[in-house]
């Protein structure tokens, strides 16, 4: 890849780490029991971090996601959020320059259903639990005085479970072996958000912190699912990027 100038590298931290923001705040759903919120912005910070690695991976997603906080009117999580947003962008923008070379497909092809399982049925089990029932639902803002409400049922988990464990295992068929190493760097990363996030509610926030793992398992995948056939679009665009 041609060498990237200075200028250049801060410019793409800076729009990367707005996308990342605006990502975050688009779109959200309040979660009572931890105070925090489900977002869209992991989607963000894996792009960012597989297309241009741990440096600018890093600043975006911790950056990007404590200014939603901020701007959301989640301050309490902006600190925990810069650093476990910024560990997880480096981990991502580390791990996926290894470019592991892969002999076995079946073996990648085996991984992802495991993955694809693990993710699924924490997903459908402990959203069931926690998050059947009536919701408060905002769109890039803070719960209003008057929220909108919406129901939930229990089967909804379930079957959100299901099409997590299908949508991950299908990744795992239709893409080449190399980006199975891709979710398994997805998940490495997005393992460091659900834990950091569990050990900070559970010791400083006070709150519910296990209501919270479905929540962060939940923007993970949706994170892996979005982010890995953006990134194969754009290194079958622009090879350069790959190399880098």
């Amino acid at each position: 890849m041609p060498r990237i100038t200075s200028t250049i590298q801060l410019a793409i931290t800076a729009v990367f780490t707005s996308l990342v923001c605006v990502a975050t705040m688009v779109f959200s759903i309040y979660v009572p029991a931890t105070k925090g919120f489900f977002n869209i912005g992991e989607t963000m910070v894996y792009v960012t971090a597989l297309l241009f690695g741990p440096l600018i991976g890093s600043f975006a997603g911790g950056v990007g996601s404590a200014a939603a906080d901020i701007f959301l009117g989640y301050s309490a999580y902006a600190p925990a959020t810069l650093i476990i947003k910024a560990c997880e962008g480096g981990i991502v923008g580390i791990l996926s320059r290894r470019r592991i070379k892969f002999s076995s497909k079946l073996r990648w092809k085996a991984f992802t259903f495991v993955a694809g399982l693990i993710a699924g049925v924490l997903l459908g089990s402990i959203g069931s639990i926690y998050y059947s029932g009536t919701v408060a639902l905002s769109l890039g803002i803070p719960p209003p005085e008057d929220p909108t409400f919406i129901f939930i049922p229990p089967e909804f988990w379930y079957s959100l479970g299901a099409l997590v464990l299908f949508l991950i295992t299908l990744m795992g068929f239709i893409f080449e072996p190399e980006f199975g190493w891709l979710i398994l760097v997805i998940f490495v990363g997005g393992l460091e958000m659900v834990i950091g996030y569990f050990l900070y509610q559970q010791f400083f926030m006070g709150v519910a912190a296990i209501a919270e793992i479905p929540i962060n398992i939940g923007q993970m995948t949706v994170g892996l699912i979005v982010s890995i056939p953006i990134v194969r679009a754009v290194w079958r665009a622009l090879p350069s990027l790959k190399s880098s």
